[in-house]
């Protein structure tokens, strides 16, 4: 049946992008982010607009996506250590519901907020098909970088430095 061939094209894309990666420019990058609010899983309302004057770390991922799981201690790390600068790093949930995301927040305690996405919030952002997706927004509340799959921290963490610089 064709449906079932175009959903096995879409899972094993998926399966690609979350453990090879893909880096990509597009939809939102150079535009104002999109604003959203959310009650995060802490019950407390987060709007993207409130961060205005911030670099934010805006990063989409999943439970199930192992490579996810490996950025959300960084990302924490990077929150303590940069935070004081103006670096607020805010994790969108894309699974399907809170309860898997909130065992494991409260196991890393990040210390940031992390909220739950869905397709709208997604398309909001020019799409996510795979997971990770990261988003670097400027100061101004411009998206300056849009990063798919599996990161380098390295090289990400020193984009971040340079947005803080400014």
């Amino acid at each position: 049946m064709p449906w079932r061939r175009a959903s096995k094209v879409a899972a094993i894309a998926v399966v690609v992008a979350c453990t090879f990666g893909v880096r990509a420019q597009q939809g939102v990058t150079g535009k104002p982010a999109p604003n959203f609010s959310r009650v995060a899983l802490d019950g407390k309302t987060v709007r993207l607009g409130d961060y205005r004057g911030r670099v934010v770390l805006l990063n989409f991922w999943a439970t199930w996506c192992a490579p996810c799981q490996a950025e959300l201690p960084h990302f924490a790390k990077w929150q303590r250590k940069y935070g004081a600068q103006g670096l607020q790093v805010i994790a969108v949930s894309m699974d399907d519901a809170p309860a898997a995301p909130y065992a494991l927040v409260r196991k890393i305690r990040p210390g940031y907020p992390v909220v739950m996405g869905d397709d709208a919030l997604g398309t909001l952002y020019g799409g996510i098909l795979g997971l990770p997706v990261t988003f670097l927004i400027a100061r101004d509340g411009s998206v300056v970088e849009r990063v798919e799959g599996e990161t380098d921290l390295i090289t990400l963490e020193m984009r971040v430095a340079k947005l803080l610089a400014r």
